[in-house]
């Protein structure tokens, strides 16, 4: 990393901030459903609004950061959050909640693949496995380790975490804006390399390979699975087992503190002895299975241990993929990083919308199909690995 590591370091912290502040109002999604009396469908397609706009937006933002420069993209991004949290913080009828979401998804869409592709600009080959790892770590470190915040934050008020969400990203923005440097003689230089490439392949064309294609699948794919568990969560462990604010709070920061473990200090070591796509077919294959055995559980203990290792697979899978996909190619990383971020978009538009519906249905369908979903992503990692991704220099 060398003389861009203070860009990197500073790049981690603003994002775990504005991470923090997202996992703030995880466990707060249970009383806004009751304290409006919402259906688990409209909080499904509340979440869904913020994954649609996110859709719409990456490949755009992606694009545009190419051209205009990451730092500018991250800092109007941060400072969008934040106001998508206010207006949450103030909201009291379902389309105003809707407008919030509609534009935290803009901002996440202007800072998440964004900063992977600043963090690809800034490393080597040989690096991009540490900083990717870094930089998920902030991400689910920040969702993760917020409950526990949010959860006390509550106890004043439900609105209490959203206000300070919002305060946090105009801190993170501030803090980008200031700090944060750009390699500018790095970022010039491939510029004009990727200018010179799209014009001689075409920029979409040229990530268009048949293994970048089943990739891009199976992030699609997973995404639906991952999203119809997650989106749920909170509310399905609530209302199965009875588990409160404080009992939610304790297991995502549990799980945040494995989770920083995990990605910090293990992820570029497991990389280096297994492989993105060994890893990737490791956490689909174990997430299946404790989906299941959470529909089958019969104690707090049994669900606790079967989430721990759900959500650890997830923040292993996650910065997996990135990092598979920052290696094929030196240029169009901001176009590679929005096309993923869009791609998973997707399928966190349908996750909650089809958990929510199911779960007005019958509460344990929306977990029974997941585990489908996430056995066939486990299966779809095979034919993936016979067409493996080439690292460009």
């Amino acid at each position: 990393m060398g003389k861009n590591k203070k860009s990197i370091y500073i790049l981690v912290v603003s994002n775990f901030l504005i991470c923090l502040g997202i996992g703030l109002v995880i466990p707060v999604t249970p009383f806004i459903k009751n304290e409006f009396h919402y259906t688990t469908s409209q909080m499904g397609v509340m979440t869904s609004l913020f994954a649609f706009a996110q859709f719409v937006a990456s490949p755009i933002v992606g694009k545009m950061s190419d051209k205009v420069g990451r730092k500018p993209v991250i800092v109007i991004g941060l400072f969008t959050y934040a106001i998508s949290e206010f207006i949450f913080a103030v909201a009291t009828s379902l389309p105003i909640f809707n407008i919030s979401r509609v534009i935290g998804g803009l901002s996440a869409a202007m800072v998440v693949p964004t900063s992977m592709a600043l963090g690809s600009d800034l490393t080597t080959l040989k690096e991009r496995a540490k900083v990717i790892g870094w930089l998920s770590a902030a991400f689910s470190g920040g969702l993760i380790l917020g409950p526990g915040l949010g959860g006390i934050l509550a106890g004043i008020t439900y609105k209490t975490p959203f206000y300070f969400a919002g305060a946090l990203g105009i801190i993170s923005a501030i803090f980008t804006l200031f700090l944060l440097k750009e390699n500018k003689e790095v970022l010039e230089e491939e510029a004009l390399e990727a200018e010179k490439k799209a014009q001689e392949q075409g920029s979409i064309k040229s990530i268009l390979t048949l293994p970048m294609v089943m990739l891009f699948g199976m992030i699609l794919v997973s995404s639906f699975g991952l999203q119809g568990f997650e989106s749920i969560y909170s509310i399905y462990v609530n209302q199965v087992f009875n588990f409160g604010l404080s009992t939610i709070a304790l297991v995502l920061t549990l799980n945040g503190i494995i989770s920083l473990i995990l990605q910090v200090a293990a992820f570029n070591w497991i990389i280096n002895k297994i492989g993105e796509m060994r890893l990737i077919s490791i956490a689909f294959l174990l997430s299946a299975v404790c989906v299941f055995w959470i529909t089958q559980a019969h104690s707090h203990v049994e669900v606790i241990v079967a989430t721990l290792i759900i959500f650890s697979s997830f923040d292993l899978l996650r910065p997996a993929i990135t990092t598979l996909l920052t290696k094929s190619s030196r240029s169009n990383q901001g176009l590679i990083n929005g096309m993923n971020m869009s791609l998973t978009s997707i399928g966190n538009v349908i996750g909650p919308l089809m958990s929510g519906a199911l779960m007005d249905w019958n509460t344990h369908y929306p977990y029974l199909v997941v585990t489908v979903i996430l056995a066939a992503s486990y299966l779809l990692t095979f034919v993936v690995r016979k067409h493996p991704i080439v690292p460009a220099e």
